[in-house]
């Protein structure tokens, strides 16, 4: 996997694409407008793709950016909303957070979100804890978690940041190999990589009337982020969040015609953390 992008040149992305022009994005961030522009060229070098169209009138974003728009945007309210909980410790805030969230978005979201909050507040020690499955935040085993789904607890402050849409993909080196699939009953004919013990993707296909079962994923497995490395690796077709393919050098979206359920994404944390004014590492 290549180095994370540095979430400044994100930051300036987002700018860009809401201004229409280096020189508001510019005024909107108290940054040049030769920074904003050298900005841009870093991301789309980094990128290997184009993201705008220069007119006079300023920078069009291109098909490509207005699909990577939605994930920064997520990006950018969790870290707002992680900035707040944090000013909400105390006025001078030091200690440590423990943040759990899926191996996917531990792996390949946050590391680029906290350069920003170890930045702004670097006397917080940050504790990840990449796992699929649901720390008790009741329990403390987390302060603070990011959810694929909407906790119910009473004591528990949620807020829901949006959704990750998921898509169908490949590497170009599995498609060379195989062909590229047209229509979704083409997939019958391809090797697929999905779950192991889980049977989500096979009731999903299933009621949309495609008879999908175990046996048709040539590669199982239970972790997220493993499924993303062998389908990376060029070992099938399987299904991944749009900005991971749409960033990752050699990742194609497949059978945009597919139905894919998106993730909703939660931001939760205790309500004592929320309001309290000691330090976190007391809590």
């Amino acid at each position: 996997m290549n180095r994370s992008v540095d979430w400044t040149l994100w930051r300036s992305f987002a700018a860009v694409v809401a201004a229409g022009s280096l020189s508001g994005a510019a005024r909107a961030l108290s940054l040049s407008q030769p920074t904003l522009g050298r900005h841009i060229e870093a991301l789309e070098q980094h990128l290997g793709i184009p993201l705008f169209e220069r007119t006079l009138s300023g920078l069009k974003p291109n098909p490509t950016a207005l699909r990577l728009l939605e994930p920064v945007e997520l990006a950018q309210s969790a870290l707002a909303e992680a900035s707040m909980m944090a000013q909400g410790v105390q006025q001078d805030p030091s200690g440590s957070v423990r943040v759990t969230a899926s191996a996917v978005v531990c792996h390949y979201m946050l590391p680029s979100i906290l350069v920003g909050i170890r930045e702004k507040f670097p006397n917080i020690a940050i504790e990840l804890v990449p796992t699929d499955s649901a720390e008790n935040l009741l329990l403390r085993e987390s302060d603070i978690a990011i959810r694929m789904f909407r906790p119910t607890q009473l004591d528990l402050i949620t807020k829901r940041l949006g959704e990750l849409p998921i898509i169908c993909c490949a590497s170009q080196s599995y498609l060379d190999r195989r062909g590229t699939p047209q229509a979704i009953e083409d997939l019958y004919q391809h090797d697929l990589v999905g779950l192991d013990r889980s049977e989500l993707i096979i009731a999903h296909a299933n009621s949309l009337g495609f008879a999908l079962t175990r046996d048709h994923f040539a590669l199982r497995c239970d972790s997220q982020t493993n499924l993303w490395e062998l389908i990376r690796a060029g070992l099938g077709i399987g299904f991944a969040q749009r900005h991971m393919v749409a960033h990752t050098p050699g990742m194609r979206a497949l059978l945009p015609q597919l139905p894919v359920p998106a993730l909703e994404v939660w931001l939760t944390t205790h309500r004592e953390l929320f309001t309290s004014g000691r330090d976190p590492c007391h809590l």
